[in-house]
């Protein structure tokens, strides 16, 4: 849906002003207790909502909502710190990644997640001395006939993993990687496959671009270097990825548009341009707030969460391509650095990852629940308790539920989205 300009009240940026933790910091971990409640400064309150075309600063400050205790969530304990989620296109499992070194298999259907299968890479230590991993498997997606799971795993590529090999119980490893696609870069740490499934695509968190691989050559001929069509130039650390509906365009976010800066930027890329010619695929960059770290995309909107301004951006996705200047329609503050983000209810519902990842004082971990409201407008309806260190979001196809990587608790949650409000 298209939504109108919003006018909101140019005062509400500059609030709670801080400075932004380090670009690049993608993979590491945070542990803070759990909150059922939010306490915020009266300031932060009256700033939820944030004048349009206003360049994001950083901020501590979260907004005002009430605790939605009526939301059905179910946890799940499991992967030591589990990231990335992909669940198959039948909506019955779901794979969670493992940073430490695995990828747990579990079945849906019930209230919570049951782990099936764990597959482990990690290598058996002999001499006292903690293992090191195989694969530290981190972003994950599938690809759309659900056959093959792509894993970024922290190199400059991906692990292509057959799906049905991992839900096999007692299956032996060489049976699960397919074939890994490898580039000059380093850092990979998400990953997302074009519509059609022929070609995969990798942020390089540490190399500020975007790898671009071709997934079928590899599957018809065997994988090798010449899998890598080549890499799409970026600002630094990027992270986040999602592919608009019609499947015409990808959009990255990056944390910062350049080393010792703290704003970010949102990248607009032409999907069949960058399938063949990467370093001429990019359409537009524009500012996304203080480290955008991953975004959503509907048909009329994309969503960017600014984990450093505290708050949900909203653009314009046509203007993302004609008019990049004006594209920023709306901003929505939520709570303490926000990471992930899902749709759901048919995009007129938003679930995001407030992370907490570096322990801001007086604050916590929760998940923030946007609704749509008069006019296509967003508004914060309020939180809803989760584990430390809430990551990634995957919502099931069927639509009934969404699945949360609680990082810094070793859990996967599960919630109802028919609970929502």
């Amino acid at each position: 849906m298209r939504r109108s300009r919003i006018p909101w009240a140019a005062a509400a940026l500059g609030v709670g002003l801080t400075a932004c933790a380090t670009p690049g910091a993608g993979s590491g971990a945070s542990t803070t207790p759990t909150r059922s409640s939010i306490t915020p400064s009266a300031t932060a309150a009256a700033a939820s909502t944030q004048a349009v075309g206003t360049v994001l600063g950083c901020s501590s400050a979260v907004a005002s909502a009430p605790t939605l205790d009526t939301v059905q969530t179910f946890f799940s304990s499991g992967p030591l710190e589990p990231f990335g989620v992909a669940i198959s296109p039948d909506s019955r499992t779901a794979f969670v990644a493992d940073a430490s070194g695995a990828i747990y298999v579990y079945s849906l259907g019930s209230e919570a997640p049951t782990v099936e299968n764990v597959d482990s890479f990690r290598v058996t230590s002999t001499d006292g001395i903690p293992p090191r991993p195989g694969v530290s498997p981190l972003g994950l997606a599938s690809t759309p006939n659900g056959k093959y799971l792509i894993a970024a795993d922290d190199s400059g590529g991906a692990v292509v993993f057959n799906a049905s090999h991992l839900e096999e119980a007692e299956s032996h490893w060489s049976s699960w990687r397919t074939g890994t696609l490898t580039s000059r870069g380093q850092g990979a740490i998400e990953a997302a496959v074009s519509p059609g499934g022929s070609y995969v695509f990798v942020t390089l968190e540490n190399s500020d671009g975007l790898a671009v691989f071709h997934l079928k050559r590899a599957l018809l001929n065997g994988f090798g270097q010449s899998d890598v069509v080549g890499t799409v130039p970026l600002g630094v650390a990027p992270v986040g990825m999602a592919i608009s509906p019609n499947g015409r365009y990808l959009y990255v976010t990056s944390e910062a548009a350049a080393p010792s800066q703290n704003d970010g930027t949102l990248t607009t890329i032409n999907l069949a341009t960058a399938e063949h010619a990467p370093s001429r695929s990019i359409v537009s960059t524009v500012s996304a707030g203080c480290s955008p770290v991953r975004v959503v995309a509907t048909s009329s909107s994309v969503y960017v969460t600014a984990r450093g301004s505290d708050a949900l951006l909203d653009f314009a996705a046509t203007d993302l391509v004609s008019h990049p200047a004006t594209a920023l329609q709306g901003v929505v503050h939520v709570g303490e650095a926000p990471v992930g983000v899902a749709l759901a209810d048919h995009d007129k519902t938003l679930v995001i990852a407030d992370s907490d990842r570096f322990s801001a004082p007086g604050t916590g971990a929760d998940l923030a629940v946007l609704t749509e409201g008069q006019g296509g407008h967003l508004s914060l309806a309020g939180y809803v308790k989760s584990g430390s260190f809430p990551r990634d979001i995957a919502v099931l196809p069927n639509g009934s539920a969404l699945l949360v990587s609680n990082f810094g608790s070793g859990q996967v949650e599960q919630v109802a989205v028919a609970s929502l409000p």
